[in-house]
């Protein structure tokens, strides 16, 4: 099964209502490919109350939790970037395991994590 794996900018950017990012959405169900949210992201993004949006494009997702593995990717990959920003680590290596692309509003720092780890990681910008 084909997957994509959505950054906290895809979130809040349906809880917005960017028609883009909606339309992107509906786009990839339509075609069976079902979007990945590592919980992580989810936790960055969600602010409690009803944020109808965001709920709406997570039915449609599978949110999934950060194991052992992934933590300890992410974490050598903030040693290699020369950053701490974790979500955006986790976002990289949750990605990479499942052989997706990112939907992100956020490219440069994505990129500076995967290309600090030699691997060249496919966006949609959004």
């Amino acid at each position: 099964m084909q997957t994509i794996v959505y950054d906290t900018g895809a979130l809040i950017a349906a809880e917005r209502g960017s028609s883009r990012m909606l339309s992107l959405h509906r786009e990839l169900i339509k075609a069976h490919v079902y979007p990945t949210v590592p919980v992580v992201v989810l936790a960055q993004a969600w602010r409690g109350g009803p944020q109808a949006m965001m709920s709406r494009l997570l039915n449609g997702c599978e949110v999934v939790p950060d194991g052992e593995l992934i933590g300890r990717s992410a974490g050598a990959a903030c040693r290699a970037a020369g950053t701490s920003d974790v979500v955006d680590a986790i976002v990289v290596m949750t990605a990479i395991q499942k052989q997706s692309s990112v939907v992100t509003s956020d490219p440069d720092d994505l990129r500076a994590i995967s290309d600090s780890i030699n691997v060249k990681l496919p966006m949609y910008v959004i």
